[in-house]
């Protein structure tokens, strides 16, 4: 069973629900460490003092803004835990909405909410309150030393917090500038039949990082001193765009799409 990282309440309206939030994701990719190139010795992270002229842990450290040049202003862990935020012990529902209003460009990080023991009834409320409606909470919550935007959503028997970015954060589009290009009916056409033809439920159980099964392989062939062999670059260059529709329809037909991972 997870552990929880954060114990406080949703709230919306008058009413709070005491829950507890899990990690939903976990990373899964090899580590690696630094070493000294000259004896291959693990190396190790050190903080310079350069008025002392000494190194020290991390522990004798405090963290310090700049308000003017060398003068700092100094918060201690103690600091960080009065900031007068409503957020810091609440997911505070400030409105509801339709989930596919969110562009995905917004999301960057999932979490689980299950309640608490006496927060059972509200919390199923709430979920099939959603559930029914077809809406989303818009929420604000504080998690390590920042607010976060983010949206409440029914999962099962539990519910989603999805952390999402503040409007000011994303990069707008209009900064780029693709060159322009005229497509014709049947080029549409054959890359419509394409994407049919590819199309089908997403089942995310059937994908797998290539990258990571590949770099443990190549790290297999250097421990066993085997020789690495390296995949050819693809094609940069697109020659008869319509034969290249047409070839990857007829190689879609022929692989179900359960098997494109």
């Amino acid at each position: 069973m997870p552990r929880p990282f954060w114990k406080g309440v949703i709230s919306f309206g008058m009413v709070a629900i005491p829950v507890r939030m899990y990690k939903a994701t976990e990373t899964k990719e090899l580590t690696f460490h630094m070493l000294h190139d000259k004896c291959m010795t693990r190396t190790k992270q050190v903080i310079y003092c350069p008025t002392d002229n000494e190194y020290i842990e991390r522990k004798d450290t405090v963290r310090g803004y700049e308000f003017a040049k060398g003068h700092f202003a100094v918060l201690t862990e103690q600091d960080f835990d009065k900031i007068p935020l409503k957020t810091a012990h609440s997911i505070s529902i400030m409105r509801f909405v339709e989930e596919k209003q969110i562009d995905p460009t917004y999301y960057y990080g999932s979490h689980y909410l299950e309640p608490e023991e006496l927060g059972g009834k509200p919390f199923h409320l709430l979920s099939e309150a959603l559930r029914k409606t077809g809406l989303v909470g818009i929420a604000k919550v504080v998690l390590q030393r920042r607010e976060h935007l983010c949206c409440v959503r029914p999962m099962g028997s539990i519910m989603a917090l999805d952390t999402i970015h503040y409007h000011n954060e994303i990069v707008p589009t209009d900064q780029f500038a693709p060159p322009k290009a005229d497509v014709s009916d049947a080029e549409l056409e054959m890359a419509v039949s394409l994407v049919r033809v590819m199309a089908g439920d997403f089942q995310p159980q059937i994908y797998r990082d290539e990258y990571q099964s590949a770099l443990k392989e190549m790290v297999e062939a250097k421990i066993k001193g085997e020789k690495i062999a390296v995949p050819a670059a693809p094609r940069m260059e697109i020659e008869d765009l319509m034969a290249s529709l047409r070839a990857s329809i007829e190689a879609a037909r022929k692989e179900p799409v359960s098997t494109r991972a």
